[in-house]
């Protein structure tokens, strides 16, 4: 079934009283700059067309109800002292969020609220952020709170690290707030400034593909690689006192003290400075119309992520490996955490539909897994429905 604002709405209607307000929250993609975010580097994120509504209005009662249509589920939050539950998981995402109104002193009234989406689950393209902005918003709007989107983002992310715990920097939240359509975002990740640029893409096209896989090591070693950085950093400031992150780190300071960054802490520091390079590069390019050299930046990315912070896996290194062997395909890498999800491909628009032939049947003979697809448009950032 499609989910749309409309079958929420027509949702809310069945279960509870009152005329909702429609919220819209997008999942992202990144072009460039994977895992830069917490090392205070530079992304380059966009808000798409897959999106998590919301239908909320003000509860008769002294209850607030919300429902997720994904799953047919109900759950009555606590609004004065939202807590973490163990069932359902869906729910601290909310919940996180809850917490942080209720610790910024902010004044709540119960309410109800259906949601769902077409966000793809485990794909990298920010479900979690998604449904955390689209809830900080509809609850700003509903309460008449008129919250900046900027407080918002650190809100959402807040709750993703201590409800969902999983410590993720800020851009996923921050694509998913202040998108715009049809325009890209180079955001710096330490001082939160940005600029709007169009993706001339011309007659290119932006297509995700999605391994339908999602190894369990992802959150854990999330968490593990953002430790590994912070372990170089520390070595580092011992010979170099202003380093605050690896934003601060050149290649020569690596080289000079390889042998102090021990285990895999090189490699992953290597990485990070290189990436945190790459995007200042890829903005160049992107503004001078070039997207070959773009897409060759794409294909260098998928390396360092692949070899030397190693958060892929043999499914999406072999849909990147495809995708080299089509003269149509001007870059493709993995996209998000890693360990699962999609890569993200820029082709050619007319050879799309014979791409994605050859891909999904390579694919299924590898691994006998259907691949899954998504050409997917850039639009704007968490807003009302109209």
């Amino acid at each position: 079934m499609d989910i749309t604002p409309s079958s929420i709405r027509e949702k809310f209607k069945k279960l509870f009283p009152g005329e909702p307000l429609s919220i819209r929250s997008p999942g992202r993609i990144n072009l460039i700059g994977e895992h830069t975010d917490y090392n205070d580097g530079f992304v380059m994120p966009a808000a798409i067309d897959r999106e998590i509504f919301f239908a909320i209005a003000p509860a008769e009662n002294n209850t607030s109800c919300i429902h997720a249509m994904k799953y047919g589920e109900s759950f009555h939050p606590d609004i004065q002292n939202p807590e973490k539950v163990d069932q359902p998981l869906w729910a601290n995402y909310l919940l996180g969020v809850l917490r942080q109104f209720v610790d910024g002193g902010y004044s709540m009234q119960h309410f109800n609220c259906v949601f769902g989406g077409n966000v793809p689950l485990g794909a990298g393209l920010s479900s979690s952020a998604a449904l955390e902005c689209g809830f900080a918003f509809a609850l700003s709007e509903l309460n008449g709170l008129h919250i900046p989107k900027q407080k918002l983002m650190f809100m959402a992310q807040w709750a993703e690290h201590h409800f969902a715990g999983v410590k993720c920097g800020i851009m996923d939240q921050f694509a998913s707030m202040m998108g715009e359509e049809g325009k890209v975002m180079l955001l710096d990740c330490r001082s939160m400034e940005f600029q709007y640029f169009p993706l001339a893409l011309d007659n290119h096209a932006i297509v995700l593909c999605d391994t339908k896989v999602k190894h369990a090591l992802v959150d854990s070693e999330y968490n593990t690689r953002r430790q590994e950085c912070e372990r170089g950093v520390e070595v580092l400031k011992q010979h170099y006192p202003a380093i605050k992150s690896l934003r601060d780190v050149t290649r020569d300071m690596l080289t000079i003290h390889a042998t102090e960054l021990t285990g895999k802490v090189f490699n992953r520091c290597q990485y990070i400075v290189e990436e945190i390079i790459r995007v200042q590069g890829a903005s160049k390019d992107l503004l001078q119309h070039n997207l070959t050299a773009f897409g060759a930046k794409m294909y260098e990315t998928h390396y360092g992520l692949s070899k030397l912070y190693e958060v892929s896996c043999p499914e999406l290194d072999f849909l990147v490996e495809q995708a080299k062997s089509f003269d149509a395909v001007l870059g493709s890498r993995m996209m998000g955490g890693g360990f699962g999800g999609c890569t993200i491909n820029l082709i050619r628009k007319d050879d799309v539909h014979h791409f994605i032939s050859a891909l999904s049947t390579a694919y299924k003979n590898a691994f006998g897994i259907d691949m899954g697809v998504h050409v997917v448009q850039i639009k704007d950032g968490t807003s009302i429905v109209a």
